[in-house]
C-alpha cells in the first residue's frame, strides 16, 4: 500500500499534466483511492475547465465505495466558479478522507477549504509535500497573491558571472540539455518578452520548441510575445525586411511595447500586419513597468518570461518588476573580450543539473 508521501508524489506527476495549459489557475493534480488502490486519476488541463478533484470523480465513474481517499495537491476550493466548489463536489461523492498538499494561497481561502471538509465530518490531513506542491504553481501564487503578472528574468552566463561571449566566440553559452529547458519554461509562462535591441541584432522566434514525449515529433506553438521598443525601431523599415516575430504565422500573438512619441506610422503599418502596440508613457524604469504590469493583469497575462539583454534585464530587476530569476550557469570560465557580468542573489534557490550547466532559480533578494 502506498503512503500518503508516495501517493502525493503520483498526484504531483498528474498536475504537471497542465504545464502551461493552465494559467492563470494553478496546477492540480487529484486521484482516487479505495482500499490501497488507486481506480481513478484526474487533473486541471486547461483554465475554465474542470478542477482536477471533479475530474477525478468524473474518471471513476460511479460513486466512490465507502471508506474513499481522495489525494490532491492543492487545497480544494470551497466558494463556487465557474465549475463549482470542489469542497461541495467532495461532500457530494461521500469521500471519506482527504490528503492535501499545499494551501490555497489565495489569502481569501487560505485553510477554509480543509476546515469546510472536517466541519462535514472528512478526515482531512494537509501538509503532504506541501512545499513541493506549492513551489510547482509559482505563477498563480504571485498572481493571486498580488493580482499582478510574475515578471520573471532569465539569464545565461559562465560560471564566473559573464553573459556576452567575445567577438567570435559560440554566441550559446550553454549546452543543448539547458536551451531545451528554456523551452520548457517558456511553455509554463504564457507570454515572454524581450528587448528592441535583441530582436534585431538575433531576430529570434520567441515560440516554445519541444518533443513530444508520446510521439517523438518536433512540436512548436506561440504564446504572448511583448518586445520592449520604445521608438518602434524594429518595425522603421520596409516591412519585407521585418524582424520574424511581427511577420510569421504568430504575428498577431506579438505585442510592441512603445512609448508615448513612437512614429504613428510605423504602428499603423504594424496594427495593419495584425501586430498589437502598447503605447506608455514610458517603456522603463518604475513607472514603466507599473503600467505594463496593470495592463497584462486586464488581459489576464499572470506571467511573462523576461529574456531581454542585460540593460533590459537591469532596468526591470532596478525598477522591482522582475521578482524571480532562472540562472543559468556553463562550466566554462570567460576568456579575454567577455562582458555584462552578472551576480544574482537569489532566495532559498532551486538547483538543477542540466548536462554539464546548471540552473539556479528563486525570488531576488
Amino acid at each position: 500500500m502506498d503512503t500518503d508521501d508516495e501517493l502525493m508524489a503520483r498526484a504531483l506527476g498528474l498536475a504537471r499534466h497542465g504545464w502551461g495549459t493552465t494559467n492563470p489557475n494553478p496546477m492540480v493534480g487529484a486521484l482516487i483511492v479505495e482500499a490501497g488502490e488507486v481506480v481513478a486519476e484526474g487533473w486541471h488541463a486547461k483554465d475554465g475547465g474542470p478542477h482536477a478533484e471533479r475530474a477525478a470523480l468524473t474518471a471513476l465513474g460511479r460513486r466512490p465505495r465507502p471508506g474513499a481517499t481522495m489525494v490532491v495537491t492543492l487545497e480544494p476550493c470551497s466558494t463556487a466558479g465557474r465549475t463549482g466548489a470542489c469542497c461541495d463536489a467532495i461532500k457530494a461523492a461521500g469521500i471519506a478522507r482527504v490528503v492535501i498538499g499545499a494551501t490555497d494561497p489565495n489569502p481569501a481561502h487560505a485553510g477554509r477549504g480543509a476546515r469546510v471538509l472536517r466541519e462535514a465530518g472528512i478526515d482531512v490531513t494537509d501538509g503532504v509535500r506541501a512545499a513541493e506542491c506549492a513551489e510547482l504553481n509559482l505563477i498563480f501564487n504571485h498572481w493571486i497573491t498580488t493580482g499582478r503578472p510574475l515578471i520573471a528574468a532569465k539569464i545565461a552566463t559562465t560560471r564566473d558571472g559573464f553573459s556576452r561571449p567575445a567577438p567570435g566566440e559560440d554566441r550559446w553559452i550553454t549546452g543543448g540539455v539547458a536551451r531545451a529547458d528554456v523551452h520548457r519554461w517558456r511553455r509554463l509562462f504564457p507570454a515572454i518578452a524581450t528587448g528592441a535591441g535583441t530582436v534585431a541584432a538575433d531576430d529570434p522566434a520567441l515560440t516554445r520548441r519541444w518533443t513530444d514525449e508520446a510521439t517523438g515529433e518536433a512540436r512548436e506553438d506561440c504564446g504572448v510575445r511583448f518586445v520592449f521598443d520604445s521608438q518602434l525601431r524594429t518595425a522603421a523599415g520596409p516591412s519585407e525586411g521585418w524582424p520574424r516575430v511581427y511577420a510569421d504565422r504568430w504575428c498577431e500573438r506579438t505585442v510592441v511595447v512603445a512609448g508615448a512619441a513612437a512614429d504613428l506610422d510605423t504602428e499603423r503599418r504594424l496594427t495593419e500586419a495584425g501586430v498589437r502596440v502598447w503605447r506608455q508613457e514610458t517603456t522603463r524604469g518604475a513607472r514603466g513597468w507599473a503600467e505594463f504590469a496593470s495592463r497584462c493583469a486586464a488581459e489576464r497575462i499572470s506571467g511573462v518570461y523576461l529574456e531581454g539583454g542585460a540593460e533590459l534585464l537591469a532596468d526591470a530587476r532596478s525598477a522591482g518588476a522582475a521578482t524571480y530569476g532562472f540562472w543559468y550557469r556553463a562550466p566554462r570560465e570567460a576568456g579575454a573580450g567577455w562582458g555584462g557580468r552578472v551576480d544574482w542573489r537569489l532566495a532559498e534557490p532551486v538547483e538543477e543539473r542540466l548536462g554539464d550547466d546548471t540552473l539556479t532559480r528563486g525570488k531576488f533578494l
